[in-house]
């Protein structure tokens, strides 16, 4: 390695056991996301639900995909396998009283969030969902993020298979284009919801 080149940041798997930090990480992470806030619009609300919030989007994404995480757990993603980027109806039943519970009244906001962003999933293609990204605010601009993205675009390019993202932070689109995607479509979700971007990475993209 050449001298004074910083070496890359580690990227493992994130477990079970894993949940509680992954949890924590990912609620300080989004505290002001785009999305979530117009959810709930109450910073202060906002920092009592999240942990239960994210507790319940953990464990279901373990249950149907996997997580990457830097080393020291300050960067976290979790992600879909192909054909479980839509909650099924059984899984959407069952979760229900969790996010209940973690969302209140403001359920109905992040369902309509929810079927606006499945609306916009590709369609007739097999792809593995990057469902969540995000790195503790005091552990930004150490590239931890894009780490554990370029590791699952590796396992990606291992089987062929694109990565789907939707991100309602217009600053993410130009981090996500150098990492290799592309803007496929722009929406605004009704009742003066928040704008997506859809975008997508293919293996051959580099």
């Amino acid at each position: 390695m050449m001298e004074g080149r910083k070496a890359p940041p580690e990227v493992v798997v994130g477990t079970p056991a894993d949940a509680p930090a992954m949890e924590r990480t990912l609620a300080a992470a989004f505290i002001d996301d785009p999305a979530l806030s117009w959810i709930i619009p109450d910073r202060q609300e906002r920092l009592r639900r999240y942990p239960r919030f994210f507790a319940q989007a953990v464990r279901h994404d373990l249950a149907h995909g996997f997580a990457l995480r830097s080393a020291d757990g300050q960067g976290v993603t979790l992600w879909r396998h192909p054909g479980d980027a839509k909650s099924g109806l059984g899984e959407t039943l069952a979760s229900v009283p969790g996010y209940l519970g973690a969302l209140g009244r403001r359920l109905p906001r992040a369902l309509l969030v929810s079927e606006t962003i499945g609306a916009h999933f590709p369609r007739g293609l097999r792809f593995l969902y990057l469902h969540y990204a995000g790195v503790a605010p005091e552990h930004q601009g150490r590239g931890l993020a894009g780490a554990a993205i370029r590791a699952g675009q590796a396992r990606a390019a291992i089987e062929g298979l694109p990565v789907h993202l939707e991100t309602a932070t217009e600053t993410n689109v130009g981090i996500y284009l150098r990492l290799g995607f592309e803007v496929t479509a722009e929406y605004d979700v009704p009742r003066g919801g928040p704008h997506f971007w859809s975008m997508l990475w293919k293996p051959d993209q580099g």
